[in-house]
C-alpha cells in the first residue's frame, strides 16, 4: 500500500478491525518513510453483470429500491426491506463468485420476498419473469397455494407425527 503522503511504496499495519456489519476490514497503517499514519478499508468486491453485458458493483440500495416498488402499499417496513436486501447479498456472496448475473440477484430475491409478503412477491415475479397473460398469474398463484398447502401439511404431519407415535404405541400395548 502506497503512503498517501509521501508515496513511499510500503506501509506497516498497526491495527486491524472488522466493521460493524463484518463486510469490511479497517486497517490503521504507518509509513516507515515519513512515519505518518493513515487508514484503509478492505472490502470484498461483488459485481453484477447486467443483461447488456455492463458490469457494475452490487448495490443493496438498488435491491431495496426494487423491493420498495414491489411492496408499495403493503405492510412492509424499511427494516424488513433492509433485512431482505441483506439476505439477498448474503445469498449472492455465498455463490463464491466475484461477478454474478443480474438474473441470479433476482432469483435470490424471490424466495425471501415470498416469505415476507405474497402480494409483493407476485408483483416482483410478474415483472422479473415477464408475465404476459392472466394464465401466467394464475399459474404462479397455483404454485403459491400448493407450496402453502404443502407447508401446512408438513407442519401438521410434524405435530401429529409426535402425537401419532404416542398413539400407535398405546394401541400396540392394548393388543
Amino acid at each position: 500500500m502506497h503512503c498517501p503522503f509521501c508515496r513511499h511504496q510500503d506501509s506497516r499495519v498497526i491495527d486491524s478491525r472488522t466493521t460493524d456489519d463484518g463486510t469490511a476490514i479497517r486497517r490503521r497503517r504507518q509509513c516507515p518513510e515519513c512515519d505518518r499514519r493513515f487508514t484503509t478499508q478492505e472490502v470484498a468486491t461483488l459485481s453484477v453483470v447486467k443483461r447488456s453485458g455492463v458490469v457494475e458493483p452490487f448495490s443493496r440500495t438498488k435491491v431495496v429500491s426494487g423491493l420498495r416498488k414491489a411492496c408499495q402499499g403493503r405492510p412492509v417496513s424499511d427494516d424488513d426491506l433492509a433485512l431482505l436486501a441483506q439476505k439477498v447479498e448474503e445469498t449472492v456472496r455465498a455463490s463464491g463468485v466475484a461477478a454474478v448475473d443480474s438474473h441470479e440477484v433476482g432469483l435470490a430475491t424471490l424466495a425471501p420476498l415470498r416469505e415476507l409478503d405474497e402480494v409483493a412477491y407476485m408483483r416482483f415475479a410478474s415483472v422479473y419473469r415477464g408475465f404476459e397473460s392472466l394464465e401466467d398469474f394464475e399459474s404462479e398463484i397455483s404454485l403459491l397455494r400448493t407450496a402453502r398447502d404443502l407447508g401446512d401439511v408438513a407442519a401438521t404431519l410434524s405435530t401429529n407425527g409426535e402425537e401419532g407415535d404416542g398413539g400407535s404405541s398405546k394401541s400396540k400395548s392394548k393388543n
